[in-house]
């Protein structure tokens, strides 16, 4: 059982330098900005109003082409 005391503290010294480690690293985003906290747009894109007009148009087409198959029905027999 001493091997196993001692691989517990060594995992416990091991997890408090990952944890300071942690911190280190969350300090340094913090002072650097995160972009998306800061509202940053970078990386968005906008679309034109022609554009989506233009997907509309495609859906509502898409739409009314499954709405405009005919229905299977069963026959009497």
């Amino acid at each position: 059982m001493g091997n196993l005391s001692v691989v517990v503290r060594q995992l416990r010294t091991e997890r408090e330098r990952a944890q300071k480690e942690v911190l280190r690293i969350d300090a340094a985003l913090l002072a650097l900005g995160n972009p998306s906290i800061n509202g940053s747009k970078r990386g968005r894109h906008s679309m034109s109003a022609a554009a989506r007009r233009k997907i509309s148009l495609a859906q509502k087409a898409r739409w009314a082409k499954q709405k405009a198959k005919p229905r299977r029905t069963m026959s009497a027999a």
